[in-house]
Formats: C-alpha cells, structure tokens, sequence
C-alpha cells in the first residue's frame, strides 16, 4: 500500500528534472500521473529545454512503477493546450487530487538590460503559467469534492536577493501572494494550497553555462566545479546543489496525509541559504 493509492496527480515540466522526480515518486507511492511539458523553443533561455524524448522517459519511468501516465507536449502559456492534457487524463483516470506546478524557467540578466523579452518571457511562464495551470486543473479537484491538494515551485529566490534575478526573483515571490490568495479560496473545499522554496538543485536548469557564469563572474568559462565551489558558499549546510529527489521528498509530505493540516505556508528546502 502506498500512500498515494487511488489518487491522480498533475504536473507541469514533468519531462526532466524536479519534475521527473515528483512524477516517478508519486507514481511509487499509487498516483497516476498526468504530465505536461513543452517542446516550445523560448529564445531568452540560455540553455536546451526539455525534449519530446525526455518526457517519453518520464512516461517509460512512471509505468515501470505499475502505475498510469498520460502525457502531453503542452506550454504552461497555451491555456488551451493545459486544458486538453488535464481534461484527457481526469477522462482516463476519472478523477484528480494533486497539482504540482512545477514548470519554469531560468535567464539570469541585469535588471537594467534585460531585453523585453527575457522579462516577458519569464512572467509569461514562472508566473502567469503557473495560474493557467491552476485555472486548468483545480477545478477538476474541486469537482471530486474529496478534497486536495496544491504545490507550487517557487524558489529561494523569492525570499533571498542575488543579482541578476530580479524578473526571475520577482515571479517566484508572486506565487507566494498567488498562493496564500488560493489557499484561503480553497479552504472550503478541504484542498490545501503550499509553495516550496528550494535553493539550487542539479537540473538542467542549474547545470550550464550560463548559470555557472552567474556564480563566478570573476572568470571567463567557469566549470560546474568552479559553480560548485561558490554555491556552497551561498548554502549554510556543506553542500552546493541538492538533488531533484530532496525536494520530493518535501512535496510527498505536503501532498500525503503526513501533512494534512498544512496549508497557505512557504516550505523552504535552502541547505540554510536564507540565513
């Protein structure tokens, strides 16, 4: 018996990554998964998006746990498209109980020359995508009237400055209000509402150029080492970067019955990065 047996659960960036993770544990656990990810090409991001190959690895990865998935190329921006892959996998599965908003992306900048587009892009996807996917979602939720629940993937970013993040930093402290806004909405109908704040975890997010500069500034082509070296300087715990399954491991307690009471809260996952 696993702790998620009988339940559905919904996830956005699905295909690698986080999102990978919180799939194939939740799969482990009893879910069936509905999973979303994009093979859209976004030209302010600095690094390769996930692949339709990627999410078919997910697919292959969920049903070797014995469990369902219905998988779809959808972008968090395409209203739409949310609406389609939600509605075929609550067809499928008859129900939904979990939403884990989890899609985004990172194109660190100065906040005085950023192009529009790297500034649009990111709110179009880190923050208005994240509504779009609950405007498609929750409401299958809500109609189950078994109650639910919600986990957004905000960042340490929304509670801790670094330079070069101001549009994303801005995004990921609008979810906070989005969610504490949500979870008062919500209450009523027994589906509790939460944000987690992970400080830098080994994704392809993470793990490339552009963010290895952002931490070492100071030389020309910095290493994953040479990122290694200054982000455990940034974490309080000696470590640089978690991995996707610790945060996880946050999300399967705020989904479960372990945490059942537990709503409208910022969940930090930041190796003590905040202090």
């Amino acid at each position: 018996m696993g702790s998620l047996d009988s339940k559905v659960a919904f996830i956005t960036g699905a295909a690698r990554g986080q999102g990978r993770s919180h799939a194939v544990r939740l799969a482990r656990e009893g879910a069936d998964i509905i999973a979303i990810d994009t093979t859209a090409k976004v030209n302010s991001v600095p690094y390769p998006l996930a692949t339709a190959d990627d999410l078919a690895e997910t697919v292959r990865q969920v049903e070797a746990t014995g469990r369902r998935i219905v998988a779809r190329d959808a972008d968090v921006r395409d209203s739409a498209a949310l609406a389609e892959a939600v509605n075929a996998g609550v067809e499928q599965f008859g129900r939904l109980d979990i939403v884990l908003a989890n899609a985004g992306i990172s194109s660190p900048a100065p906040t005085l020359e950023m192009s529009d587009e790297t500034w649009q892009d990111m709110i179009d996807i880190n923050l208005t995508g994240v509504w779009k996917s609950l405007k498609a979602s929750v409401p299958h939720i809500i109609a189950g009237g078994r109650g639910g629940s919600v986990v957004i993937t905000s960042s340490l970013a929304a509670i801790y400055a670094n330079e070069n993040t101001a549009h994303y930093s801005a995004a990921k402290a609008g979810l906070v209000m989005l969610m504490k806004v949500m979870a008062k909405e919500l209450a009523p109908h027994n589906i509790r509402v939460n944000t987690i704040h992970p400080t830098t975890v080994a994704t392809d997010m993470i793990l490339n150029d552009a963010t290895y500069q952002l931490f070492r500034p100071d030389l020309d082509n910095p290493t994953r080492a040479d990122f290694e070296d200054a982000a455990r300087t940034l974490n309080r715990l000696p470590v640089a970067a978690l991995e996707p399954e610790d945060i996880t491991n946050a999300v399967l307690h705020l989904v479960t019955d372990t945490g059942k009471y537990v709503t409208g809260t910022t969940h930090v996952i930041d190796a003590g990065g905040a202090l």
